[in-house]
């Protein structure tokens, strides 16, 4: 299983290749039966989804549209029988296709760190023994921190409360963590509810691992409520 070092990466190894590395690596030892967050998926379902979002062009598009949500399923499905799932793993492990976009100079980093990232903490805290949150470099934090600034407004437009992002350097989940000072409103709203964590955490926070983020909420009661009842993103 993942260990609790500290994530570091340099030019040769970006964050997008390392996570990419650790999970592949990861979905090796659970084995292809085992949890994820992703409602409905076990590790093989996951393996699928990856191989097809950068190398399937045909069943791709219905990850993100869902009238073509049954022909990504039908691509999914025929690529666990292709191939084992060990096979299916170390096709992800090589990259995308050389004819994929996903294989573009430039493209990585920007498309597939926040996806490895999700997707590697999907596997690690599913189950009845979920792993804690990972210490990250500062300098992922600060990539994710910006990502948050930009797309904020994005993951939290159909919140029904104002949402505040505010930036901890420390985890929240059994201390008050340590605030930076640095906030963001990504949502406005007469009620407002703060999300305090690392750009990390707010990160799975924002694309709906409420429950497994090492998030702290703080608002008024029913805001708070509110919020936390919203689907996933």
């Amino acid at each position: 299983m993942s260990s609790l070092r500290t994530v570091t990466y340099s030019r040769a190894m970006t964050f997008a290749k390392s996570e990419r590395a650790q999970l592949c690596d990861l979905l090796l030892v659970v084995g292809p039966d085992a949890p994820t967050l992703c409602e409905g998926w076990t590790s093989h379902d996951l393996a699928a989804h990856l191989w097809i979002r950068e190398s399937d062009p045909l069943g791709a598009p219905g990850i993100m549209a869902k009238p073509l949500a049954s022909l990504t399923e039908r691509r999914m499905n025929e690529a666990k029988a292709r191939w084992s799932y060990e096979e299916l793993v170390g096709r992800i492990a090589s990259g995308p296709d050389r004819f994929s976009l996903f294989s573009l100079p430039g493209v990585d980093e920007p498309a597939n760190a926040t996806e490895y990232f999700v997707h590697h903490e999907d596997v690690r805290r599913a189950g009845s023994a979920p792993q804690p949150p990972r210490p990250l470099d500062t300098e992922v934090e600060d990539w994710m921190w910006r990502r948050m600034k930009l797309l904020g407004r994005a993951f939290f437009r159909s919140s029904p409360v104002g949402v505040v992002l505010e930036r901890a350097e420390a985890a929240v989940e059994s201390a008050p963590g340590v605030e930076t000072g640095e906030s963001a409103r990504v949502a406005p709203g007469s009620e407002t509810v703060t999300l305090i964590g690392r750009p990390s955490e707010l990160l799975l926070y924002a694309f709906g691992r409420r429950e497994q983020a090492d998030v702290r909420s703080v608002g008024e009661p029913d805001a708070v409520s509110a919020l936390a009842g919203r689907g996933r993103s």
